[in-house]
C-alpha cells in the first residue's frame, strides 16, 4: 500500500539490460586505462547483472581495439569519460553510448572528441558506430553524454557535452541533424547534463548545468531545455543562475507525478547574493544538494525547493570543509514507496583520520520530498568502514566519486553501486549495495573482473551508468 499522497506508479522499466538476459547491467567508464601500451586511451567495461547481481556473471571489455567498436585506441583518447546504458532500438536490449573526447578526428582537428554508440545483442556486443564528432579542434565531445526521447516521436536524442558546447543529434522520421543546444564559456569542464519531464507535458526535457570562474569572467548556470516543434530546436524555459553544481539528478521525491531535478554539491559561484541559488548560503557547507520540485502542468517549476547538507537532522555526519556531498548523483524508489530516493557521494569525506576516503548515502524521499514537514531527512550513509562493506577506509579512496542505480538480480528493488577511483593505489573498484543495503555487498575491481591491467592507475570505478 502506498503512503497518502504517493502515485503508485509501475516499476522504473530496465533500460540497461546489454546482453538481452532480463538483468540490468553496469557500465564502467575507464578513461585512464592503459589500451596496447597506449596511456589513457581508455576502455568500458560493461558490467553483467545476474542472480547474484553486478560484478558476480562476469563483464565485457570494450576498447577501441574490440572489432565491433569503431577507431583505434591512441594515447589520451579518454574512451569512456562519459558512458550511458539505454535502449535506443526500443528491442529491449540496451545499446552503450559511450565518450571519447581526447579523440582525433580526421578533417576535424586534434581532440576533437567523439561519441560512439555500440550495440548489444544476446551474443555479446553488436555492430558499433560514430554517433557524433567534434567539429574543430579541441571541441572535446563526449565529455558528457545522456539519451532520452524528446521530440514525441518515439526517437530517443542523444545530446553531448564538449568543450563550451553542448550538441543534440535529433532523428526526425528518415533524416537526423545535429543541433546546438547551448554555447557559452564552461571553465573547461564537462556540462553536466540529465534528462526529466520538468514541464510535465509527458515528453523528456534536458537539464544542463556549467560554470566558470574568471574564464574570462565568473558565471555558473543550471538550464532547463525542451524541444520546440515549431521552430524544429530546442528552446530553452527554466533557468537559476548563480548556482555551481557538480551533479544533476532527477526523479519523483515527493511521490506527486511530477519530475524533481536535484543540484548536487550545489554553491554559489557568482556571489551576487541575488537569488540564494542553492538555498541557505550554510548548508552549502561540505557540499549541500538543493532541489526544485515539479508542479502541475499549469503550475511552475522548481518554485518550492529544499537544501540540505551533512549538518540536517537526519543525514549523518558532519558537514566539513571539502567533503565534496552531492558531488555524485543517483536515483532509486528503494523501497518501492511510489516516491524515488536520492543516493549521493561524498568523495571528499574523511574517515577518522583518512583524509578523502569517502562515504555515500541514501537519502529517503516522503511526502513532502527529501525533507519531511519538521526539516528532517531520513537516510543511511556507507563508506568502507561500515559494518558488512567490504575494504577498509584509507585516505584517498574517494567512495562515492560515482554513484548508480539498477536491478541487477531482477528482484523488483533497485541495486545501489558505488564507484572509488582511488581505491588501490588509483587501480580503483566499485561496490554493489543489494536492495540499497550494506547486508549482502560486495566490491569487484580490474583485478577480480580478470581484465588487464597494470601498475598504471586507472581510477576504475568513475564514471558509472545504469538504470
Amino acid at each position: 500500500m502506498f503512503p497518502s499522497g504517493a502515485t503508485a506508479a509501475a516499476p522504473r522499466t530496465t533500460t540497461s539490460d546489454f546482453n538481452g538476459d532480463g538483468y540490468a547491467d553496469l557500465a564502467v567508464g575507464v578513461p585512464d586505462g592503459t589500451v596496447g601500451g597506449k596511456a589513457k586511451a581508455g576502455y568500458v567495461n560493461v558490467v553483467l547483472g545476474g542472480p547474484k547481481g553486478a560484478g558476480a556473471h562476469g563483464s565485457f571489455r570494450l576498447t577501441q581495439a574490440t572489432p565491433e567498436v569503431p577507431g583505434t585506441p591512441e594515447a589520451g583518447d579518454r574512451f569512456g569519460a562519459s558512458v550511458t546504458l539505454v535502449d535506443l532500438s526500443g528491442d529491449g536490449i540496451a545499446e552503450l553510448l559511450a565518450g571519447a573526447p581526447g579523440e582525433d578526428v580526421t578533417d576535424r582537428g586534434t581532440d576533437a572528441g567523439m561519441v560512439t554508440v555500440v550495440g548489444g545483442s544476446t551474443d555479446g556486443p553488436g555492430p558499433g558506430s560514430t554517433t557524433m564528432t567534434g567539429p574543430s579542434p579541441s571541441a572535446a565531445y563526449g565529455k558528457s553524454v545522456v539519451a532520452a526521447e524528446m521530440t514525441g516521436d518515439d526517437n530517443k536524442e542523444i545530446v553531448v557535452g564538449g568543450t563550451d558546447k553542448v550538441a543534440a543529434r535529433v532523428i526526425k522520421g528518415e533524416d537526423s541533424m545535429i543541433t546546438t543546444v547551448v554555447t557559452d564559456h564552461m571553465g573547461g569542464r564537462a556540462p553536466v547534463l540529465a534528462t526529466g519531464d520538468f514541464d510535465s507535458d509527458g515528453m523528456a526535457d534536458l537539464a544542463v548545468a556549467y560554470w566558470t570562474v574568471d574564464a574570462p569572467f565568473t558565471q555558473s548556470h543550471v538550464r532547463l531545455w525542451k524541444w520546440d516543434t515549431d521552430q524544429s530546436e530546442m528552446a530553452n524555459f527554466w533557468n537559476t543562475d548563480n548556482a555551481g553544481v557538480t551533479a544533476l539528478a532527477a526523479g519523483d521525491f515527493d511521490g506527486d507525478g511530477h519530475d524533481d531535478l536535484a543540484l548536487g554539491e550545489c554553491r554559489e559561484i557568482a556571489d551576487e547574493n541575488i537569488d540564494d541559488p542553492c538555498g541557505p548560503e550554510e548548508l552549502a557547507k561540505g557540499g549541500g544538494i538543493h532541489t526544485h520540485y515539479g508542479s502541475p502542468a499549469s503550475g511552475s517549476f522548481g518554485s518550492r525547493a529544499q537544501t540540505l547538507n551533512q549538518d540536517t537532522a537526519g543525514v549523518p555526519g558532519v558537514a566539513e570543509n571539502g567533503d565534496r556531498f552531492g558531488a555524485a548523483l543517483a536515483v532509486a524508489d528503494v523501497n518501492r514507496d511510489g516516491r524515488d530516493d536520492l543516493i549521493s557521494g561524498a568523495p571528499g569525506e574523511a574517515i577518522g583520520s583518512q583524509a578523502g576516503a569517502g562515504a555515500a548515502w541514501l537519502l529517503r524521499g516522503g511526502a513532502q520530498g527529501l525533507l519531511d514537514a519538521n526539516g528532517a531527512a531520513t537516510s543511511v550513509t556507507w563508506n568502507q568502514d561500515t559494518a558488512g562493506v567490504p575494504g577498509v577506509a584509507e585516505a584517498g579512496d574517494a567512495f562515492g566519486a560515482a554513484v548508480a542505480s539498477g536491478d541487477h538480480n531482477a528482484d523488483g528493488v533497485p541495486d545501489v553501486t558505488v564507484g572509488s577511483p582511488g581505491e588501490n593505489a588509483s587501480l580503483g573498484a566499485a561496490w554493489l549495495l543489494p536492495k540499497g543495503s550494506a547486508a549482502g555487498s560486495a566490491a569487484f575491481s580490474p583485478r577480480t573482473l580478470g581484465l588487464p591491467y597494470l601498475s598504471t592507475a586507472h581510477k576504475y570505478g568513475k564514471p558509472l551508468n545504469s538504470r
